[in-house]
């Protein structure tokens, strides 16, 4: 593999012995079990995501990029195909680029010898696997509703989810376990996925903690799923219309805390790659123009859902309370938090670790009072110029692809951003 002066190669190397590693091998095997054989293309997207994923993950963006930032990265990925890759690697590029906000470059090389195959066929049998769609349950609240509205409907999805740390995979099994409680004469089930990488994977570097490009691994994992289907597929993606835009609340918004793993933008470029690669499924996200408490409201089974809420999990960063002493799970003041907490306002039992918002004045230079005040100074904004939503939603990225959505995504905005201005009512928040 040829490399420029100022590059540095870094092998991933994704066989151990005879098997997938990192994971890949154990989702082929599991998609088998479950009577799905995917395709050899949708196996690569699970090659392609290992890559894209340690390269996210393992590249500091302070050390590696020349603004703190911005990350130069080229990889080059085994695959079935590589003329079909090639011909999607500039739409493939687009997508990384926005969702990670570095500059991504992607080759394709043939498989290594012996490898040509990745897999193997499900055993035959007269019964057809009984799931008629893929949705993504990452155990947070949106994704349960979206499981919940499916299952109501008599769909029988595939679940499909990455493990992630403890407190993630614990709200996983809790929220699909008490599905499979309430549905017990459904066929659906779950996919289950665990990726990593050794801290060492390129040597000298540190690791990168924002990742920014998870999102590709999970929806790669559902593709893959969902090429294994006898026809056409979609791919469930429930966000609220509020997080999926993600208009940045302040100037300070821009870099690790804004996130793109929704936008439509993003997904559009997956719908187009998908076509490009003669995958026959798409995205959707069914909620695009909802707000997260307008889903509650609207949600199929409400008493299933005031049951299993509390066990879902929504924060950024669940884990961060073991460093202040505090419990961990909800912190309470994150902006998935706060989200959260305005769409089941008057009906929430999640334990937070900040418990009252109206307890005492919430310093702005703390992460307890950052994100209130963000929040507090764009419904103020929305407030007083309600026009200024038609022009904020085209901040985070591009929305040419759908020009007839423009107004109603204006709209979820502004309601989404009136909800959690009710629960911030009466908020005391200033510097210290």
């Amino acid at each position: 593999m040829p490399k420029a002066r100022d590059e540095t190669a870094s092998p991933l190397q994704l066989i151990r012995g005879e098997h997938l590693d990192h994971g890949i091998g154990h989702a082929l095997d599991d998609l088998k079990a479950l009577g799905l054989t995917p395709s050899e293309i949708g196996a690569d997207m699970l090659l392609v995501a290992a890559h894209v994923h340690a390269a996210d993950t393992r590249l500091s963006r302070s050390t590696e990029s020349q603004d703190a930032w911005t990350r130069e990265i080229r990889l080059v990925v085994p695959v079935s195909d590589p003329g079909r890759w090639s011909a999607n690697a500039g739409v493939l590029t687009r997508a990384l680029n926005f969702l990670t906000g570095d500059r991504w470059s992607v080759g394709f090389r043939k498989r290594p010898k012996g490898f040509s195959k990745l897999v193997s066929p499900a055993a035959p049998s007269l019964i057809a696997p009984p799931f008629d769609g893929v949705s993504l349950f990452s155990g947070g609240l949106d994704s349960l509703i979206g499981a919940i509205d499916t299952l109501e409907a008599r769909g029988v999805p595939l679940l499909v989810s990455h493990a992630g740390e403890g407190l993630v995979s614990k709200s996983q099994d809790l929220c699909f376990d008490g599905l499979k409680a309430a549905y017990k004469s459904s066929s659906f089930d779950r996919l289950r996925m665990w990726m990593s990488f050794d801290s060492e994977l390129v040597k000298g570097v540190g690791s990168e903690d924002t990742t920014r490009g998870r999102s590709f691994l999970f929806f790669s994992l559902g593709v893959a799923a969902g090429s294994g289907f006898a026809g056409d597929f979609v791919l469930k993606v429930p966000e609220n219309g509020l997080i999926a835009l993600n208009v940045p609340l302040d100037r300070l918004r821009l870099g690790a805390l804004s996130t793109r793993t929704t936008h439509p933008f993003y997904i559009a470029r997956w719908n187009e790659l998908l076509r490009g690669l003669g995958i026959p499924g798409r995205l959707e996200n069914p909620y695009w123009d909802k707000t997260k408490g307008q889903m509650v409201a609207a949600c199929a089974n409400p008493g299933l859902l005031k049951q299993l809420a509390p066990v879902s999990l929504s924060c950024s960063s669940p884990s961060k309370g073991r460093w202040t002493k505090k419990p961990q799970g909800h912190c309470g003041y994150c902006l998935p938090c706060l989200i959260r907490r305005a769409s089941l306002i008057n009906k929430d039992r999640t334990t937070y670790g900040l418990p009252n918002l109206h307890g005492s004045v919430l310093d702005t230079k703390q992460a307890e009072g950052q994100q209130v005040r963000s929040f507090q100074i764009a419904v103020d904004r929305i407030e007083k110029r309600p026009e200024l939503a038609k022009m904020l939603i085209h901040k985070p990225g591009p929305l040419y692809d759908e020009p007839g959505r423009h107004d109603q995504l204006a709209d979820v905005y502004r309601r989404g951003l009136a909800e959690v201005g009710v629960l911030l009512k009466g908020v005391r928040t200033a510097p210290s």
